[in-house]
């Protein structure tokens, strides 16, 4: 039986795989607070709304503010939000050595949001959910495994 990790709270266990986790992360020429910054000001095209999420100090503020309607959504959403999670996982596991060894010490166990506030990147709390956060997190896992296995001799 394949083992399973669960995670949610920063102050958990594994807490370094939430997108809440403070880990300031280098992308597109600019600093963000955290994964969750990035993730939710890519949601527009609005670039001042975007530099309002990224210099929100919480990302549960940020979070709020990505989840507004009161600024218009990029249309292409939908199609792109998965690959701007994978990117910025991606950034955080490479950029983060510490991080990354966690990630890779987790070997093929099943990596689990467990949370029943989202249905579509965690568990929806009963294991119902789609999980993508989780997957998200193993596809990076492996693209890592892969980097490493490479520079092996």
């Amino acid at each position: 039986m394949t083992k399973e990790i669960k995670f949610y709270s920063t102050k958990e266990e594994y807490g370094c795989f939430s997108n809440f986790a403070a880990y300031p992360i280098n992308l597109n020429g600019k600093l963000w607070p955290t994964t969750e910054h990035y993730f939710q000001a890519q949601k527009f095209f609005d670039t001042d709304y975007q530099e309002k999420i990224r210099l929100e100090k919480s990302p549960t503020i940020a979070a709020r503010l990505g989840r507004s309607r009161g600024v218009k959504l990029r249309p292409d959403w939908e199609t792109v939000k998965e690959s701007i999670m994978e990117e910025a996982v991606l950034a955080k596991f490479t950029q983060y050595l510490e991080l990354k060894k966690i990630l890779l010490e987790t070997g093929n166990a099943i990596l689990i949001e467990h949370t029943e506030n989202d249905s579509y990147w965690g568990d929806g709390g009963n294991g119902n959910g789609k999980n993508r956060l989780g997957q998200v997190l193993m596809i990076v896992r492996e693209k890592l495994s892969q980097i490493e296995n490479s520079a092996q001799p």
